[in-house]
C-alpha cells in the first residue's frame, strides 16, 4: 500500500439540512415540542432543542407523543382513530417504505437521514457495483437508498424485528432482487469477523444509538465500545475506498470528538475528514432545528 497522508479535520464544524420535502415536512417547532408532517398525517413529538416560541400555537395534529416523567425515553402515543395502526406507505426517491407510530417516539425511520443519504450516493456515483455497509441498519430506508443507485448492500442490525420490517420495505420498493445481504446480527461482532475475513468495502455508514443489545445478549454502550468499531470500520477501507460516515443522537458529545476519533482510527487512509451536524429546516420560518452530530471521512 502506498503511504498516504494523515487526514485532517476540518477547522469548522458544517451543517448538512434536510429541506421540506412530500415525504416530510417540519411545520413547525418551539416551546420544547415540533409539528412534523409524515406524508397526509401530522404529529406533535417533543423536541428539547426547540428552545424558541412557536409560530403559532394552534397545532392540528393527528397524534402526539406525551413523554414519561423519567429521563429512560418513555412515554405513549395519543392517536386519532383515522391514523392506520399498521403504518403507512411514504417515499423518498426510488425508495418505498411503511411509517408507523413506533413506542420509542419516532416513525420507524429518520428524515434528517436524507442529506446523509444524497452525499453517500454521490461519492460512490459513477462506480460499479460499489461494495457498502450499513450497520445499525434499522428499517432499511438507508440501504435501500443506496442500493438503488447501484451498491451492492450489507445490511447489519440485531432486531430481528428490524431486519424484518427493512424486507418488508424493500417488498414495496420493487428492490427484493437487489443484492442486499440483510443480517441479524451484533454490529461490533460483525464488524470484528470481516476484518478477519479481510473483507474491504467503498462506502461504510454507521448510525448507533446510545445504548442497545445485541440478538444474543451483547450490550453496546456509546462512549466505550464506539472507538473500537470505528477502528475496525477502518480496517475495512483502503486506498480506494470512497467514505464513512458516522452519526450519533442523543447524546452529550461535540462533533469535534467524532472528528477526533476518525482522525485518530483513519489515519491510514488519508483524505479528508469533515464534522457537523444534521438539522431540518423548518418550513414555518426557515428556521435549522438540530437532530444529531456527525462526522464524515472521504478520500
Amino acid at each position: 500500500m502506498p503511504h498516504l497522508p494523515m487526514a485532517e479535520p476540518m477547522p469548522t464544524p458544517g451543517v448538512m439540512v434536510s429541506d421540506p420535502r412530500a415525504d416530510y415536512t417540519l411545520l413547525d417547532s418551539g416551546g420544547g415540542r415540533k409539528l412534523e408532517r409524515y406524508g397526509p398525517y401530522q404529529f406533535i413529538r417533543p423536541e428539547p432543542q426547540a428552545m424558541w416560541e412557536p409560530r403559532t400555537s394552534d397545532w392540528q395534529a393527528d397524534g402526539e407523543f406525551i413523554p414519561a416523567s423519567d429521563e429512560d425515553g418513555g412515554g405513549r402515543w395519543h392517536l386519532n382513530p383515522n391514523v392506520p395502526q399498521d403504518g403507512w406507505q411514504l417515499s423518498w426517491k426510488e425508495v418505498s417504505f411503511n411509517a408507523q407510530c413506533t413506542p420509542f417516539r419516532h416513525l420507524a425511520y429518520f428524515p434528517d437521514m436524507d442529506p446523509v443519504w444524497r452525499w453517500i450516493r454521490g461519492k460512490l456515483d459513477g462506480m460499479e457495483a460499489s461494495q457498502a455497509l450499513n450497520l445499525f441498519g434499522y428499517t432499511g430506508v438507508g440501504t435501500l437508498a443506496l442500493s438503488a443507485s447501484g451498491s451492492n448492500m450489507v445490511h447489519v442490525d440485531a432486531s430481528k424485528k428490524s431486519v424484518m420490517q427493512a424486507r418488508n420495505n424493500a417488498a414495496l420498493s420493487g428492490m427484493t432482487e437487489r443484492p442486499v445481504r440483510w443480517i441479524i446480527d451484533d454490529a461490533a461482532k460483525f464488524t470484528a469477523r470481516e476484518v478477519r475475513r479481510e473483507r474491504r468495502y467503498d462506502a461504510i455508514l454507521l448510525d448507533p444509538p446510545k445504548y442497545g443489545r445485541g440478538p444474543d445478549g451483547e450490550r453496546w454502550h456509546l462512549e466505550s465500545d464506539l472507538a473500537g468499531l470505528v477502528e475496525n470500520c477502518g480496517k475495512l477501507l483502503d486506498e480506494n475506498s470512497k467514505c464513512l460516515f458516522l452519526t450519533v443522537y442523543a447524546v452529550r458529545m461535540s462533533p469535534l470528538a467524532l472528528g477526533g476519533l476518525l482522525q485518530e482510527k483513519l489515519a491510514h487512509l488519508g483524505g479528508q475528514i469533515e464534522v457537523g451536524e444534521l438539522a431540518v429546516r423548518e418550513q414555518a420560518r426557515g428556521r435549522l432545528l438540530p437532530t444529531a452530530i456527525y462526522a464524515r471521512w472521504s478520500a
